[in-house]
């Protein structure tokens, strides 16, 4: 991956995160004035004329009105939301499935409150049974996550872009677990 490809935070004129896109987006939104600098990244850009230091995070010179993001529900947030974990054995790793807590032939629904990540084992253990006929436990109840800019963001923030902390309205000590 080029410097050109690296990530760049985007903030509205309010300084709150709107998205993220790459060096390259970033520079033609400065190059045509429609975004300032705000921090700054260690790499250099070279072109035929010019030399620039990348952004990091760069905020609009415009506001931009947009609905409250929602987290959708997909297989990729759910593992997410429970850390990669089998939430009935706690095993990590990435041969997880999902697991309905009340089967959707017994009436569950494909909601956030009704999935949890599980292991093959675990979830063939569980079958189309609820959690207590199982004898099984979760180790975390299903929840929605929030929309938040430190959820939004989260996992930008764990490959390294710490520049981005106090835009998201997060700690270090806090992001450093």
């Amino acid at each position: 991956m080029g410097a050109v490809d690296a990530s760049v935070l985007v903030l509205n004129s309010d300084f709150l995160p709107l998205n993220v896109c790459n060096v390259r987006r970033a520079l033609v939104l400065l190059e045509k004035q429609k975004a300032q600098t705000v921090e700054l990244d260690g790499a250099i850009i070279r072109s035929e004329r010019r030399a620039l230091r990348a952004p990091s995070v760069i905020r609009l010179g415009y506001h931009i009105k947009r609905p409250r993001p929602v987290v959708k529900l997909t297989r990729r947030e759910i593992l997410s939301r429970d850390d990669h974990t089998c939430q009935y054995c706690g095993k990590r790793g990435t041969d997880l499935t999902i697991d309905h807590v009340t089967p959707r032939h017994r009436g569950g629904q494909h909601t956030w409150e009704n999935v949890v990540t599980a292991c093959k084992h675990c979830n063939h253990r569980k079958g189309g049974r609820t959690v207590s006929e199982a004898r099984m436990a979760l180790l975390k109840v299903p929840f929605r996550p929030p929309a938040t800019p430190r959820y939004l963001f989260a996992s930008y923030v764990r490959s390294g872009e710490r520049s981005w902390l106090k835009f998201l309205g997060v700690d270090e000590t806090a992001a450093a677990s």
